[in-house]
């Protein structure tokens, strides 16, 4: 979950007129592999203790993304430099400023979704999931004072009253999986929009192995905490969890993070931010085809309130050329 954090960091190649199939296969793979994520954690968590597997697949694929990025960084035409007139924060403050992202993204944010998915469906935390955008617009208030004008109240508004419709509790549902999906939300939007104020690398890999490198740190002690650490036995992991876990470290981590790299810097902005209400298309359509997930009627209805609510956002933010 680092793709709203890079949103920011990254820029855009100016005067592309003609944007190549590549931008375009990597959006697909965007929509595909992180709507993909949620079918993956769940079958992961079946073997695996959350903590300690999120743990697992960020500390894995941080350290893979930082070693390419720094035999990258050896040839000189592929360092990343700070704009002209720019001083380029500390290495020290850089690692600080990943690691409060990294903490509430990734170990917070993803963190929350992987131990509430233990017992939530996947279809319905992508859902709940999907509500990010307008922690993002809340939090971008409170932190920069950025207005909201009417519109965005309203798509505010409607949203959360098809979260209200998610987090209803049904039948014997548990509520705690879904206020630990709700508060893992919050905690990405808040980790989003500091990603901004933050001491960050130019290079925006850089960050995201940053980040991966220092959540997987918080999971594991989160693990250690809680015990998880005493109780994984490689020797009870099934395979279809190691596989989930295999999955998570190189298409959800590795491969679609440079995807959404290659997109966002050829793609408009407004364009890739489509993932966010498709990516919980691909999460129910995959828990219902998998898992055997059957979402109510409430479930769907809330779910389309709050993609609803979250393009009506996306789409004010287009209209003002800003970055989502």
């Amino acid at each position: 979950m680092v793709q709203q954090a890079e949103s920011r960091a990254l820029t855009k190649t100016p005067g592309r007129s003609h944007v190549g199939f590549s931008a375009w296969a990597a959006l697909v793979v965007v929509w595909l592999v992180w709507g993909s994520t949620y079918l993956a954690i769940r079958v992961a968590d079946r073997s695996i203790p959350p903590f300690a597997m999120a743990a697992a697949r960020y500390l894995t694929a941080g350290a893979v993304l930082y070693v390419l990025t720094w035999l990258g960084r050896r040839r000189p035409q592929a360092r990343a430099v700070a704009p002209a007139g720019v001083r380029a924060p500390s290495r020290l403050a850089q690692w600080g400023g990943m690691a409060v992202v990294g903490t509430l993204l990734l170990a917070f944010g993803n963190g929350g979704v992987c131990y509430a998915e233990q017992t939530l469906p996947s279809g319905l935390a992508a859902l709940l999931v999907a509500s990010v955008p307008l922690w993002m617009a809340l939090a971008d208030r409170v932190i920069n004072g950025q207005r909201i004008p009417l519109r965005g109240w309203t798509a505010l508004g409607l949203g959360l009253a098809g979260i209200a419709v998610l987090a209803r509790p049904s039948g014997n549902a548990a509520v705690l999986p879904v206020l630990v999906v709700l508060g893992a939300s919050i905690s990405w939007g808040i980790g989003s929009v500091l990603a901004g104020r933050l001491p960050a690398p130019a290079s925006p890999l850089v960050g995201s192995a940053m980040e991966m490198l220092a959540g997987g740190t918080v999971l594991t002690v989160l693990a250690a905490v809680t015990g998880e650490l005493a109780r994984v036995d490689p020797a009870h992991v099934s395979v279809p969890s190691l596989l989930g876990l295999l999955y998570l470290i190189g298409p959800g981590s590795l491969l679609a993070l440079t995807c959404y790299v290659i997109a966002l810097r050829q793609l408009p902005t407004a364009v890739v931010s489509t993932y966010a209400y498709v990516n919980p298309v691909i999460a129910v359509s995959l828990g219902a085809l998998f898992l055997g997930e059957r979402p109510t009627l409430a479930t769907l209805l809330g779910g389309a309130v709050v993609v609803l609510s979250v393009a009506m956002l996306l789409i004010r933010r287009r209209g003002k050329g800003s970055n989502a």
